[in-house]
């Protein structure tokens, strides 16, 4: 008779993340991966793809869908970007609702709510390493009238409360097999990622100079040779992207390249399309 415990079955699944803009969905996920999968900004509506980012273990592995912000769509890539984002929460295992902790429950959570199982949801409060114990309490008692499955606060930059959830997530999985190998951390093509890290430290660099307004595309990829576009609406902004004597331009193109593999030429080119967000052809042809 043998004395060794029974193989415990391997769990995988799906999850999605939805919420408002800047709430930390991606800062969560890149968190539990425990490796930059999605770009981060502090500007809302920074996540313009699904992204999924993957978590293996032992016991399981844990594919988490990156989805852009919920929010009113003012534009074509508004709409499509809000699209995108809805079509994340169906066919999935658990869906998730993030909130932001220093900010009230509003109207716009409870509309991002309607689009959810509620009963068979998560919510996530996140940003508790800046938000107040009143603040953590007063959304905490507001999101209980949800009736979701579970609740839990954490923080994506401390990593507090993210092993509890990522183990009753682990939990909620059929037993299955693995979608990716052990080694893949997301489904992103690198030209895809590195045109994000691109966007991601323009956002950083001109911080509120530039608006909603800039696409990123690799246009050359002869490794270890990378060209980038730059889209912008108007000559204006062009100016603001290249900077005085190149300097802003200069300044992103450091900051990417130090995420980046060691010895890769990447060249930044803009150019003007105007009113590009506004044109369903134009969103369409540069990816959302």
């Amino acid at each position: 008779m043998s004395d060794s415990a029974p193989e415990m079955p391997f769990r995988s699944g799906f999850i999605t993340f939805v919420g408002r803009p800047n709430v930390g969905k991606s800062s969560l996920i890149n968190a539990i991966c425990g490796q930059k999968v999605s770009i981060v900004s502090d500007k809302p509506q920074t996540t313009r793809h699904r992204i999924m980012g993957v978590l293996t273990r032992p016991d399981a592995q844990l594919v988490f869908v990156d989805t852009p912000g919920l929010h009113k769509p003012v534009s074509a890539l508004g709409k499509r970007v809000n699209a995108t984002a809805i079509e994340s929460t169906v066919d999935v295992d658990v869906q998730c609702l993030v909130l932001d902790a220093t900010m009230p429950f509003g109207n716009g959570d409870r509309w991002v709510a309607e689009k959810l199982q509620m009963q068979r949801a998560i919510v996530i409060v996140n940003k508790t390493d800046i938000a107040t114990g009143n603040q953590v309490i007063a959304m905490l008692s507001a999101a209980g009238a949800l009736d979701a499955e579970a609740y839990f606060p954490m923080s994506a930059k401390t990593g507090e409360g993210i092993g509890p959830m990522v183990e009753h997530l682990t939990g909620r999985l059929p037993e299955g097999h693995k979608f990716f190998p052990d080694d893949e951390l997301s489904d992103m093509p690198q030209e895809q990622f590195v045109a994000e890290l691109v966007r991601e430290q323009l956002l950083a660099v001109t911080r509120d100079e530039l608006p909603y307004s800039i696409a990123t595309r690799v246009t050359e990829w002869e490794w270890p040779r990378i060209r980038v576009d730059i889209i912008v609406e108007r000559d204006s902004q062009k100016g603001m992207v290249i900077g005085k004597n190149g300097s802003v331009l200069k300044e992103v193109g450091i900051r990417a390249r130090a995420q980046m593999p060691e010895g890769v030429y990447l060249e930044l080119r803009v150019k003007v399309d105007k009113d590009w967000q506004r044109r369903p052809d134009r969103v369409e042809r540069l990816g959302y």
